[in-house]
C-alpha cells in the first residue's frame, strides 16, 4: 500500500508539472504567432537587421519548437504519451530538457535584471519590456515543469534507470572497458575542459577571447552557467564509469542526461551562428570569444554530451541485462 500510494504521488506531481508546463509555454507560442501576422502584414516594428522573410522564418521554427514542446509536455501525463515509441520521447524530451532546464538559474535571475526596463539588457530589439519578461517566464515555467515531470515520467517507463544505488550488491553494473568507460572518459574531459574554460572566461580571463568590450552582465551570467554544469557533467560521467561510489542512481543518470542534452543542443544551436561569421556573414552580434575558439569548445562540448548520453545508455542496457526487474522501452 505504501508503494501504491508513492506511485499515485508521483503521478498527482507529474500531471501537475506536465499541464504547468503546457500553460507556461502557451504564452510564448501566441506571441511567437503574432509576431509572425504581424510581420507580414507590416502590423507591428520589427528589427531593421532583418527581413520580412528572416523574421516568418526564424519565428516559425520558434513556433515549432513552442508546439512541440508542449506535445511534449501533454505526452508525459497523456494516456497516449505511454505508447510512444521510445525513441521520439527520448529524443524530445532529452533536447527540452538541455535547452531550458540547465537554464533555469540564469533565465531567472536575467528576468529579475530586465523587469522594468523599457528595452531589456543587450537586447538591440524593439521588444517591450513587459514582452521581454512574459517570454522569460514561459521559459521558466517550462523549464521547471520538464525539470519534475520528465525525470518522473521515465521513472516509470523506465525504472531500471533511475531505482537503485550504483556500484551496491545486486545493482552493481560492472564498467565495460570497450564501450561505457570509453564514452564516459571522453564525456568526463570534453565537459572538464569546457567547464574551467567557461568559468575562467566568468572569472574575468580573457584568453581565447577575441572582443573585450563585449562581455555583458548576460554573458558573464551564461558563461559561469555553462561552467557549472559542464563539471557537473564531468563529474556525473566519472561515477557512471568507475560504477562507484554507492550513490543514489537516479543522481548521475539524471546529470548526465540533462548536462548531455544541455552541451549539445546549445552547441548545435550556436555552431551554425560562429560558422557564418567566421566564413563573414554578418549576422548583426559580436561575440566576446574568438570565433575558432568559440567553435572549438562548442564541438568539444557536443562532442562530450554524445558520449555522456552513450555512457548512460550502456549502464542501462547492462542493468538490464542483470536481469533487473524493470519493463524495456516500448
Amino acid at each position: 500500500m505504501t508503494v501504491e500510494r508513492a506511485e499515485r504521488r508521483r503521478t498527482r506531481f507529474r500531471a501537475v508539472f506536465a499541464y504547468g508546463a503546457a500553460l507556461a509555454m502557451t504564452p510564448y507560442l501566441l506571441i511567437k504567432i503574432s509576431w509572425v501576422v504581424g510581420a507580414l502584414f507590416g502590423l507591428f516594428p520589427r528589427n531593421e537587421r532583418f527581413s520580412v522573410a528572416g523574421v516568418v522564418v526564424l519565428n516559425t521554427v520558434s513556433i515549432g519548437m513552442a508546439a512541440g514542446g508542449i506535445a511534449l509536455a501533454l505526452a508525459l501525463v497523456q494516456p497516449w504519451g505511454e505508447r510512444i515509441p521510445a525513441f521520439v520521447v527520448l529524443s524530445g524530451a532529452w533536447i527540452g530538457c538541455g535547452f531550458l532546464v540547465p537554464m533555469l538559474a540564469y533565465a531567472t535571475v536575467d528576468t529579475l535584471l530586465s523587469a522594468g526596463s523599457e528595452t531589456p539588457a543587450g537586447q538591440a530589439s524593439v521588444m517591450p519590456g513587459w514582452e521581454y519578461s512574459l517570454i522569460q517566464v514561459s521559459f521558466l515555467g517550462m523549464g521547471v515543469g520538464l525539470a519534475v515531470a520528465v525525470p518522473l515520467y521515465m521513472r516509470a517507463r523506465w525504472p531500471a534507470a533511475f531505482v537503485g544505488r550504483i556500484g551496491t550488491e545486486a545493482t552493481a553494473v560492472p564498467p565495460n572497458w570497450s564501450s561505457r568507460r570509453a564514452a564516459a572518459l571522453i564525456a568526463m574531459v570534453g565537459a572538464f575542459v569546457v567547464g574551467v574554460l567557461h568559468l575562467y572566461w566568468a572569472m574575468g580571463g580573457t584568453i581565447g577571447l577575441g572582443h573585450l568590450a563585449a562581455r555583458e552582465a548576460t554573458w558573464y551570467l551564461q558563461t559561469g552557467n555553462t561552467g557549472i554544469w559542464s563539471l557537473a557533467g564531468a563529474w556525473a560521467g566519472w561515477i557512471v564509469a568507475r560504477g562507484r561510489p554507492a550513490v543514489p542512481l537516479w543522481i548521475p543518470v539524471g546529470l548526465s542526461w540533462l548536462v548531455s542534452g544541455f552541451l549539445v543542443a546549445w552547441g548545435v544551436w550556436k555552431l551554425p551562428f560562429a560558422v557564418v561569421q567566421i566564413l563573414g556573414v554578418d549576422v548583426g552580434a559580436v561575440w566576446p570569444e574568438r570565433l575558432s575558439v568559440a567553435i572549438a569548445q562548442m564541438m568539444l562540448g557536443v562532442v562530450a554530451g554524445v558520449g555522456m548520453l552513450l555512457a548512460v545508455l550502456d549502464l542501462y542496457r547492462s542493468r538490464l541485462r542483470l536481469g533487473s526487474n524493470v519493463q524495456r522501452p516500448q
